[in-house]
């Protein structure tokens, strides 16, 4: 049963009030389906392998990845995805896979850094088998290692080896790992969604997981998107099961245990970490060669960029003007994409790699990152605090799948706060194109203090007929009031796009807070929006 007005069981629910985040059933159910996005489906039938979270015949959780040929993922409705191998006997979740069961999945392209998430419950085919979605959901692409894959021919299998502890080669595996998948699971509430498993990534620098002993992992837990699914599963059921990838071999290294969490370590080997999840290892598996596929560190796309300018856009937004510093062309952006960059921070070993939004006009010859100050956030305050005019940054290829819909039709770009950005991109690009596509620019910000950006969209807005802007200030000043500097007082809502009465053929871009996203959307639906006319980005853990 899918409670769309709360999505989570009693151990997630209590891992937010743990973590101070209390308020997140109250949003979080506008991100949270029982049932798959156009989006997703295209995206899971593209992927050349998933990740699978599950529990054996005794009761012990695994997580596993499970490849296949091109197109071996399809998906025929938006409540069922198919998928068309079966996993190797020597798999430790083979017999729940080919018996049916519930599971927990993940879908994950490491060249760019999407991911998606849903749970549901199996059935088996002639091909394979079918994955009925009780929830399904979108994550964000933080702690992600960029890696491009290839497939190689199917060799001989190579025999696995079962132990219950860590080899010192297995150790040593583990200790430069910089990606691992878990899987949890509990089954308090039967009748609920959230039943079932969950199938997650994890990542961080190389070492980011402590082999304590043989027997033993210290695992740090990150800044998310406080659904806590993974420390909430543990709250309810301690069984646990990690999966580390040898990207370069294929093979595979399983483990099973229970786990128990740190919320408060002191001792934490990961300064960046909120918690620890402790783990006791109670078997391994260890699957040399067991996938077809490849993966390699892709470098390809990563090139220098110089600070050509620094500006001030509000209070706490600053724009930093990036050109190329060989003199070689920038790769060309669409509106909405967003731009991976590589920092080294001092006081950090590892490379601090962040994706921000990009803010200028598609075609520039330089790009434009409008990046917030966060008060505990290591890149932004890096970037603020230290990088001056002139210094350089590795950066990638400009990425992303959130971008202007195609067509003639109305479109509404709607924002809060620096959500603004890609906004603004996409006001650039429409207004550059001569169309008279009919554009309405609503932004939410607390006041003009806080308002990046604001005379040049008000340029934009002069110089375009077709272009229309309203301005919502939450908390206007004094200066703001004599000033008129906003259209409406309070957050932007739903009833204020819909009185733009834009007709039904309007598609609507959104970005901003998970909380201001969700609210909007969810309006958006329930007046009678198609969901795909409604196309949004949410903000990842930042900093």
């Amino acid at each position: 049963m899918f409670d769309a007005t709360n999505p989570f069981h009693p151990g997630e629910l209590k891992a937010q009030v743990r973590a101070g985040k209390t308020d997140v059933p109250e949003w979080a159910a506008g991100f949270i389906r029982p049932f798959m996005p156009d989006q997703h489906r295209d995206f899971f039938s593209q992927l050349p392998f998933l990740v699978l979270a599950g529990a054996d015949t005794a009761g012990r959780h695994w997580v596993t990845l499970l490849d296949g040929p091109e197109g071996f993922i399809t998906s025929s409705d938006p409540t069922a995805l198919q998928i068309n191998t079966t996993p190797d006997t020597q798999d430790p979740l083979a017999t729940a896979l080919a018996t049916g069961s519930p599971v927990g999945m993940l879908g994950i392209e490491l060249d760019s850094r999407r991911r998606n998430r849903m749970n549901g419950h199996m059935r088996c085919t002639a091909a394979g088998f079918v994955i009925d979605v009780d929830q399904s959901f979108g994550n964000c692409p933080q702690y992600i290692h960029e890696r491009t894959w290839r497939r190689v021919p199917a060799g001989t299998p190579v025999r696995a080896q079962h132990s219950v502890s860590l080899s010192k080669e297995q150790t040593a595996r583990i200790g430069t790992a910089d990606t691992l998948f878990i899987g949890t699971g509990q089954q308090q509430r039967e009748d609920h969604a959230s039943n079932g498993f969950d199938a997650s990534h994890r990542g961080g620098a190389p070492g980011f997981v402590d082999v304590v002993d043989a027997t033993h992992l210290r695992i740090p837990d990150y800044a998310g998107n406080n659904f806590f699914n993974t420390i909430g599963n543990l709250v309810e059921n301690p069984a646990i099961g990690l999966v580390f990838v040898d990207f370069e071999t294929g093979g595979l290294l399983h483990l099973t245990g229970r786990a128990t969490i740190d919320w408060e370590p002191e001792d934490s080997h990961d300064e960046g970490a909120q918690r620890m999840i402790d783990v006791t290892i109670d078997a391994v598996v260890d699957r040399p060669a067991a996938l077809s596929l490849r993966w390699s560190t892709d470098t390809s796309g990563l090139r220098e960029l110089v600070v050509i300018d620094k500006v001030v856009e509000s209070a706490d937004i600053m724009s930093f003007h990036l050109g190329s510093a060989d003199g070689t062309p920038l790769e060309p952006f669409a509106a909405g994409q967003h731009l991976p960059i590589e920092l080294d921070v001092p006081g950090r070993e590892d490379v601090v790699k962040r994706s921000y939004s990009l803010s200028g006009a598609p075609g520039s010859d330089h790009y434009r990152l409008s990046i917030k100050r966060e008060a505990h956030g290591t890149a932004s305050r890096h970037l603020h605090d230290a990088v001056a005019v002139g210094d350089r940054i590795t950066a990638r290829t400009p990425s992303g799948d959130f971008v202007v819909p195609r067509g003639n039709g109305p479109l509404v770009l709607v924002s809060a706060g620096v959500g603004l950005t890609p906004m603004v991109a996409a006001l650039h690009e429409v207004a550059g194109e001569g169309t008279e596509r009919p554009v309405w620019y609503v932004h939410g910000a607390r006041d003009s203090r806080h308002h990046a950006l604001t005379d040049e969209v008000r340029q934009l807005a002069r110089s375009s007929a077709n272009v229309s802007v309203k301005i919502a200030y939450s908390q206007p000043g004094s200066a703001d009031v004599e000033g008129l500097d906003y259209d409406t007082q309070g957050r932007v809502t739903t009833e204020q796009l819909l009185n733009l009465n834009v007709g039904p053929d309007a598609d609507y871009m959104l970005c901003g807070p998970a909380r201001f996203l969700s609210d909007i959307r969810t309006g958006l639906e329930r007046a009678g929006v198609p969901s795909e006319r409604i196309h949004f980005e949410t903000f990842g853990p930042t900093g």
